[in-house]
């Protein structure tokens, strides 16, 4: 092979492991990203007041998942409301069902305490953000 050969053969060469790179990383921001999984951009907590319809919803000894709003709501006893963040702290995922006190995240199959927000199954390790809650004229305010 002549030297100019060479040369044009390591120019494509290059040129091939560098688009490859390129696409490579493009793949992995993609795999990585949370944004299609949470449905947007917002932040796990509710920068301002959010209400969530009437106290009664919430069942004595259970939990309410207010998915659009990303948050889950429960109560221990009557008119003692705990509330958290329903956006997972591993990927991004909003949490999609409450089964047996936990509440489960789609993507990964990470389980929390609706009472707690603690991590009962990984992958996540960080637990539910805590979000202030209260019952105020009947209805359920959260942020």
């Amino acid at each position: 092979m002549s030297a100019s050969q060479s040369a044009a053969r390591r120019t494509v060469l290059k040129g091939a492991a560098a688009l490859a790179g390129a696409v490579g990383a493009g793949a992995t921001l993609a795999a990585c990203s949370t944004e299609s999984n949470s449905g947007s951009g917002t932040p796990a907590v509710p920068s301002q007041p959010v209400e969530l319809g009437a106290a009664t919803e919430v069942p004595v000894g259970g939990a309410k998942l207010y998915r659009e709003k990303k948050l889950i709501v429960s109560c221990q006893a009557e008119g003692q409301y705990k509330a958290f963040s329903a956006q997972c702290t591993h990927a991004g995922c909003v949490l999609d069902k409450i089964e047996k006190g936990e509440g489960n995240c789609p993507c990964h199959g990470s389980r929390f305490d609706v009472n707690t927000g603690k991590v009962v199954q990984g992958p996540a390790t960080d637990p539910l953000p805590a979000v202030p809650v209260k019952a105020e004229n009947g209805k359920l305010i959260a942020g």
